[in-house]
């Protein structure tokens, strides 16, 4: 059954969804991709070829079964493919939105690399979850047996969110601290719905809460409780806080008002989304609306930051990048949404200083790109006598995340943090040098992707399971 359903790579061309025209998509905020009707879901999987090694997987941080849910799919056989994708992933239908597909799974299909195109494997595991739920069969956590030991999890974004799946279906007890109003971190706050629409997310929340995950938000830790409390309250700690801290740039003009920073600027856009009050959108000061815009910065915060701007209703949007297209961190479809969308890339430039406070243009200096850089980039330089002006009347900075300085701030000198300020600890388990303290996710990454985080989750949560069995058994000896 499987050779007449699969490898039909040669006769079917890939087609993924319908995506919405960029018309009618900047207007609003919704998802741009229509969903897969079961037929074409079916037909797509079936370009799978089935192959021995699969480098889709390989490539996969969760090594996701993808060939087992594709025939599955291809055959019908949806509710079995869920439970397959299920089985190594905790947040299939997000990762299926927001992972960079091209980089990973799709990015090593073996027929993309015969030139056939490859299989639209994440569009595919979308629509499976998608239908998981429709049809109910995403099943309440319900453990077969509570234990008493209890797990803390700082930080409540995907990495926290994996690791308290994976220990609450074990039945072990669960709190989740987060400084913000909703759980979820850069799923709820960071990314635009037009790239995860939020019902997405907040379901999967109330799935966990439902199942006896407990939340405490609005808490800071080292301010509303002490990290040495969490320590005393709970068997274990997981520290999954992420990278929040904006890395900063130096130049004249700095402190005009104007410069705003990515965080600030999608939190601000996605409250809106919820029907918050945001006073610093309210006010103008986080609206791109009416505004010449430019975001400076090459990754994928930089591609939501400018596509979000667009749907503001900004009258122009510019992106400065200080490499070349080739060279740039950030997704090249989504790069290609935004230009469809409006928005004008300028390849090769840097900011040097900003002009006018309230800020009226951006100091550009064209660069080049120049000798290999100690991570094998080409390294850009400076083009003498090439500066311009870029006129601006609203900056995003989108230079990326660094740690907070967790030491300092939660008053324990004895977390082990690297050079770069990330906390040290193992990749396989998330353990640190500390007693019952794990870390997972981009604070020990530094800035990485989210299927990153839910891998790590998962991991850190099957070893301090290992962990509590080890001490159960020789406590029962």
């Amino acid at each position: 059954m499987a050779g007449q359903s699969m490898l039909k790579f040669v006769t079917v061309e890939r087609d993924m969804p319908e995506k919405r025209s960029a018309e009618v998509r900047r207007e609003d905020f919704n998802e741009i991709y229509a969903e897969y009707a079961a037929a074409k879901a079916q037909e797509q999987s079936s370009r799978c070829s089935q192959c021995g090694v699969p480098y889709c997987q390989s490539h996969c941080p969760l090594h996701n079964n993808i060939p087992d849910w594709l025939r599955l799919t291809a055959e019908g056989r949806l509710q079995e493919a869920y439970e397959v994708s299920q089985a190594t992933n905790t947040f299939p239908e997000i990762c299926g939105r927001i992972c960079p597909q091209d980089r990973l799974c799709e990015g090593n299909c073996v027929i993309e690399q015969s030139g056939h195109g490859t299989v639209t494997i994440g569009a595919v595991e979308k629509y499976i979850t998608d239908t998981a739920w429709e049809k109910g069969w995403v099943l309440p956590i319900v453990p077969a047996q509570e234990r008493a030991e209890s797990v803390g999890i700082i930080g409540a974004g995907p990495g926290g969110l994996a690791a308290a799946d994976v220990l609450r279906r074990a039945g072990v007890q669960v709190t989740v601290y987060d400084r913000y109003d909703r759980a979820g971190g850069l799923l709820t706050y960071g990314i635009p719905g037009f790239k995860l629409e939020k019902d997405v997310v907040m379901r999967r929340n109330e799935q966990l809460e439902k199942g006896g995950v407990t939340f405490v938000l609005n808490t800071n830790v080292g301010e509303d409780i002490s990290f040495a409390d969490l320590r005393a309250k709970h068997d274990a700690i997981i520290i999954a806080t992420g990278v929040y801290k904006t890395r900063e740039i130096e130049a004249p003009g700095v402190g005009a008002q104007g410069l705003v920073r990515a965080i600030d600027f999608l939190t601000a856009s996605n409250r809106k989304s919820f029907g918050d009050a945001v006073p610093a959108f309210d006010s103008g000061e986080l609206d791109a609306k009416g505004k010449r815009v430019v975001v400076i910065g090459g990754g994928d915060t930089a591609m939501d930051c400018v596509r979000t701007s667009v749907r503001q209703g900004a009258t122009s949007v510019k992106c400065l990048y200080r490499r070349d297209r080739a060279n740039m961190p950030g997704s090249q479809r989504e790069v290609q949404n935004a230009e469809e969308e409006g928005v004008i890339f300028e390849w090769l430039s840097a900011p040097k200083g900003f002009a006018g406070d309230p800020v009226t243009g951006v100091m550009v200096q064209k660069m080049r790109l120049g000798a290999p850089d100690a991570t094998g980039r080409q390294a850009p330089e400076v083009i003498e006598g090439a500066d311009y002006v870029e006129d601006a009347d609203l900056v995003i900075m989108a230079l990326g995340f660094e740690p907070e300085a967790l030491p300092t701030l939660w008053d324990q000198p004895d977390l082990p943090v690297t050079r770069w300020g990330t906390i040290k600890a193992a990749f396989t388990t998330g353990a640190t040098d500390l007693e019952g303290v794990y870390a997972v996710g981009d604070i020990v990454r530094g800035a990485s992707l989210v299927v990153w985080a839910i891998r790590d989750g998962r991991d850190c949560a099957g070893a301090i399971l290992d962990r509590f069995n080890a001490a159960t058994a020789v406590a029962a000896e």
